[in-house]
């Protein structure tokens, strides 16, 4: 697997297929990458603030979390580099709020525009519709139209915004919350929980190796 780096990623014509699987422990680095990417990018100077750093074994230890609690954490497999992943966590702690989650997506500055979002969120959505959730919330920055695009072509419906509840690029930004159905949705009475994370969705098995 890709060591990680930024800059050394394959150009997209030479890694034409996306596999979605489990992330595993070999993952972890690529992963760290993309998300230090993400976060860090257009913060600039925070004062005195000082950043709460993820570290490899604390990545680690919240993918074996979500497993036991029967949430994905999956990754995007583009030509043998970690392209993209995401994961979905609990909206709230109470348990009235057990059915729902809140989720991320991260890819890789290099693969961006391939359509690799389109593969890995529908993939999590079925993944946490088969774990017996009912709702999936998302925060997304109001000028990321391509994310925006990205979650209402996979279902989501924006449901509310959060002026300026940022403050990055060096100025207050925006975020909008978009929602979407699983499964049933609201339609019915929830069950006890169907299926194992590891349950096979979409016609792959999710099971770790």
């Amino acid at each position: 697997m890709d060591g990680g780096s930024i800059a050394a990623v394959p150009p997209a014509a030479a890694c034409p297929d996306i596999v979605i699987r489990p992330s595993s422990d070999a993952d972890v680095p690529a992963m760290m990458a993309i998300y230090a990417h993400h976060i860090g990018r257009g913060i600039g100077d925070v004062g005195d603030y000082e950043e709460d750093r993820l570290l490899p074994d604390e990545l680690k230890q919240r993918r074996k979390s979500m497993r036991k609690k029967r949430l994905p954490h999956l990754v995007a497999d583009r030509g043998g580099t970690v392209a993209a992943y995401a994961y979905a966590v609990p909206f709230r702690k109470r348990p009235a709020y057990r059915y729902t989650l809140k989720h991320s997506i991260y890819v890789h500055p290099g693969h961006l525009h391939a359509g690799i979002g389109r593969k890995l969120l529908p993939a999590l959505i079925e993944a946490c519709a088969a774990g017996g959730y009912r709702q999936m919330i998302g925060y997304i920055d109001a000028e990321n139209e391509a994310s925006l695009r990205l979650h209402e072509a996979c279902g989501f419906a924006r449901v509310g915004m959060l002026p300026s509840v940022a403050y990055k690029f060096g100025r207050w930004c925006d975020s909008v919350m978009v929602q979407c159905a699983l499964g049933t949705g609201s339609s019915d009475q929830p069950a006890t929980w169907r299926r194992p994370i590891e349950a096979v969705v979409a016609g792959h098995d999710w099971t770790e190796g």
